[in-house]
């Protein structure tokens, strides 16, 4: 049977915003992405965006993180970080060893993974056939819906020698800290996850530098292009078009109300100030070029691995930089829409009060960090060393 096109598959994404809509308030209060939602996104087949064809997944291109997140997004932000987070791991899993693959697909093809990507966090030990794991990670985005779980570890390999690791574990092997109390995106339920010396076998654990766009344990049996992308390059964009689409929902949400508002003083229609008019047009404007650029780099991207050619530093560079930007564009866009929005805006169930936390919440990511990602940007455009060993 054929996978759906990109066209359906945002259809199915668009029919699902009426409900993540009416749910979000729910989702914030839940901390979590609700029973009912998760659900329906597996009804629609989203969850299997990025998984292997083989199983019976989309292999959609990368393109589909922006145009699929931002679509959710509109409707609820956290539950659009969720399902890209969750479908960004059936993108690495098709790295991994096929029996990896075979472990999480072959007796249920719809399993969700989760993950905690902290390095530091994680203490692995090599035992015969495998590794002994335990940690405890935070910023566990979606665990209350997976099935599996990726955790990070460093290795010891030598004298002062560290290789980075992900570590491929049951979720019923972890235990889940409900620790995640924030100000934004509490919807995401990022909960710690902890482990205490469970046995991992060698082929559930793969080097990080395996993500870096060269051939992979899994490239003989996943050989089409999204599967020779560079993972560190594009976890921007991953996460960045959640933020995308809480600009463009704020933007719907702003304009909408102001065409109907009027002033409590004179009755005057508050669309005919210039102000307005102002804000809506340069928040409007801003959302646009966020989704260019990070559509642009998606498909640069896609580009390069179907030509068989590797990306090179200053490609990867960039586009870590450009899913950085966007997101300081949007986070602009609802900073500019809410200082306009009046007294209404800061009540409980106004979207635009979330839109507000929920952007600045997905800033405060390490991948979507300007400083952190213009910088390295900035050397290596100057010739100097990336400084970060898994681009």
């Amino acid at each position: 049977m054929a996978s759906p096109d990109l066209s359906e598959l945002l259809a199915r994404a668009r029919a699902l915003v009426p409900s993540l809509r009416e749910h979000a308030i729910e989702t914030e209060k839940l901390r979590r992405v609700p029973d009912a939602s998760i659900a329906a996104l597996r009804q629609s087949g989203l969850f299997r965006l990025f998984q292997p064809a083989r199983y019976g997944g989309i292999e959609a291109p990368a393109r589909a993180f922006i145009e699929i997140g931002a679509t959710l997004a509109r409707g609820c932000g956290s539950t659009s970080w969720v399902l890209n987070n969750l479908v960004a791991h059936n993108w690495m899993l098709g790295y991994w060893p096929l029996a990896a693959q075979d472990d999480v697909w072959q007796a249920r093809p719809d399993a969700v993974i989760g993950s905690a990507f902290v390095f530091p966090a994680g203490r692995a030990e090599k035992v015969a056939g495998g590794y002994t794991l335990s940690g405890r990670w935070p910023f566990s985005s979606g665990i209350d819906a997976s099935d599996w779980v990726m955790l990070a570890a460093n290795i010891a390999t030598g004298a002062d020698k560290i290789e980075p690791s992900f570590f491929l574990v049951p979720r019923a092997d972890t235990t889940t800290i409900d620790n995640w109390q924030v100000m934004g995106l509490s919807g995401t339920g990022s909960k710690d996850v902890a482990c205490d010396t469970i046995f991992v076998p060698e082929h559930r654990v793969i080097a990080a530098e395996r993500g870096k766009g060269a051939p992979h344990p899994g490239s003989a049996v996943n050989p089409g292009p999204l599967y020779n992308l560079a993972w560190y390059a594009l976890f921007g964009f991953v996460n960045g078009a959640a933020a995308l689409g809480i600009a463009q929902g704020a933007v719907e949400e702003f304009t909408a109300d102001m065409k109907a508002r009027v002033t409590t003083n004179s009755g005057r229609s508050v669309a005919d100030f210039a102000s307005m008019q102002i804000r809506v047009a340069e928040a409007a404007t801003l959302a646009d070029a966020a989704e260019k650029l990070m559509l642009k780099d998606c498909d640069d991207a896609m580009a390069i691995a179907a030509s068989g050619r590797q990306a090179n530093n200053e490609e990867k560079a960039r586009w870590r930089r450009d899913g950085a930007f966007a997101v300081r564009l949007t986070v602009r866009a609802v900073d500019i829409l809410f200082a306009g929005a009046g007294g209404s805006a800061v009540a409980e169930t106004h979207p635009l009060q979330r839109a507000l936390r929920d952007i600045h919440a997905a800033q405060g990511h390490i991948g979507l960090n300007w400083d952190l990602n213009g910088t390295l940007y900035g050397r290596v455009a100057l010739g100097l060393d990336p400084d970060f060993p898994l681009l």
